[in-house]
């Protein structure tokens, strides 16, 4: 028997591959299914099942496009409904691997079908569990995500949480291996651990969500500080349930190269968001007015989503060189398959060809510190954790995610101080900023960590293992 976790860091996210006897399983695969059948061939096995623990919000997943290339089976747990051909399996069936087992044990909470996935070796001994959202290493998925029906609450659905945590996962053996869906970092849990692999019984004594004394204590804990969700999560529950176009179709639709001209006349002729996924320092020196810069050097996709929302937004494409094929992929992970296009040779044909270009005053922390007074505005658009653990003094917290909620209230005639933690959030937002008018602002390079090290009045530092509980 063989498991490999295959976890994708800027999602946060862990995908599996079993294999025994010939056989094998993947569990929560991504959207591109190269990897997958590399491995396949590479070990000269049979995908037999695709197990979904649950309809995913945060990224869509490679299920049908797997399907298709493999002849294999898509399981999901009960209850749920998809749209395509699948198995839904009953609580407590069994599927056969090779010499294991995989049990399906209806976990419902974050969702409604979330399922866990119980694996067992050929001697029938517990092994693993494959938690999906219902169990995350430091925390438990979110019960605010799911679609339910309008008399069912957030704290009803933690309730039924509560009760699959505590009826199927809790009674198995402290030996037995966690492997989450996600880890730190992923919209889908609010307080994860770094690691991405653990064993049950360290759970046990660790994770706040397993430590409470009784029900309506753990429905308090786990509601408590949840954060909005992001918006484009509905649309790729909807994408992995109805079904969705292909992965090879969508590359080689977004990888038509336009040159400048053909380019300009897209954007102008589709209504497309162009979006620049260089870095933040290279496009602050120079970038096609209106455009918006997310670098795909970072957390790429889940920014994506987050700030344009609508997964069918067409997209026009400005480059590094040779990452449009990662570009593409990464974004059609979160959902956003309407790639048109994107600029040939990058803005280097742009300016080339004479066409108008825009730039973003980005200053160092010195100038920074050297500028500013008690009469400055400073807008900080990191996380709430990252604001209460330490800020300069005086600033304003406007969280980067929320800014189509606070850039009403900025005064464009005003001059304002805009920063992260390290130049890449803001950058976003200074795109942004610019695109809907506001130019009277400087941009930080280095965020809050370059302004640590200056003699900036700041708050005293609080641990945000401390704020964020």
């Amino acid at each position: 028997m063989k498991i490999e976790q295959i976890y994708t860091g800027c999602l946060a996210q862990g995908a599996y591959y079993i294999v025994s006897e010939g056989e094998a399983a993947i569990i929560d695969p991504l959207r591109e299914i190269k990897p997958y059948t590399d491995r396949l061939a590479k070990d000269g096995v049979a995908l037999k099942y695709i197990f979904e623990t649950h309809f995913h919000a945060d990224f869509v997943s490679g299920h049908l496009d797997l399907s298709k290339a493999t002849g294999a089976s898509i399981v999901y747990g009960p209850t749920a409904q998809p749209a395509f051909e699948s198995t839904v399996a009953t609580d407590g069936q069994v599927f056969n691997i090779g010499k294991v087992t995989i049990t399906a044990l209806h976990t419902p909470g974050h969702t409604m079908e979330s399922t866990t996935y119980l694996l067992k070796d050929e001697s029938g001994k517990d092994v693993a569990i494959f938690s999906g959202d219902t169990l995350f290493l430091g925390d438990v998925g979110r019960p605010d995500l799911a679609q339910k029906a309008a008399s069912m609450t957030q704290e009803d659905l933690a309730g039924m949480l509560y009760d699959s945590l505590t009826q199927k996962i809790m009674p198995l053996a402290d030996d037995v291996t966690v492997y989450p869906a996600h880890g730190a970092g992923s919209a889908c849990g609010k307080n994860m651990q770094k690691e991405t692999v653990d064993t049950l019984g360290n759970q046990k004594r660790t994770n706040y969500a397993l430590n409470q004394p009784d029900k309506a204590s753990f429905i308090q804990a786990v509601t408590e500080g949840l954060s909005a969700p992001p918006g484009y999560f509905g649309m790729n529950v909807a994408m992995n349930k109805l079904g969705y176009e292909s992965f090879d179709a969508v590359m080689a639709k977004g990888k038509t190269a336009l040159s400048p001209n053909a380019f300009e006349s897209a954007a102008e002729e589709t209504g497309a968001l162009i979006l620049d996924t260089r870095n933040s320092g290279a496009f602050s020196q120079g970038f096609i007015p209106n455009s918006i810069n997310i670098g795909l050097k970072g957390d790429f996709a889940p920014w994506v989503g987050a700030m344009i929302v609508d997964v069918k937004q067409p997209l026009l494409l400005v480059v590094e060189d040779d990452t449009i094929e990662e570009t593409i992929t990464r974004l059609s992970r979160v959902g956003f398959d309407n790639v048109i296009g994107y600029l040939d040779g990058g803005l280097e044909t742009w300016k080339q060809e004479g066409k108008e270009t825009d730039t973003v005053d980005r200053i160092t922390a010195a100038d920074f510190a050297a500028r500013i007074n008690e009469q400055s505005t400073i807008i900080d658009v990191r996380k709430d954790g990252e604001y209460a653990a330490e800020h300069v003094d005086g600033a304003y917290h406007r969280p980067l995610a929320l800014i189509n909620d606070w850039i009403k209230d900025v005064n464009p005639e005003e001059h304002f101080f805009v920063h992260c933690a390290g130049g890449y959030r803001s950058m976003i937002a200074a795109s942004i900023l610019q695109a809907r008018g506001y130019r009277n602002f400087s941009e930080v390079d280095g965020g809050y960590n370059a302004i640590a090290k200056t003699e900036v009045p700041k708050t005293d530092f609080v641990c945000q293992t401390k704020v964020l509980k």
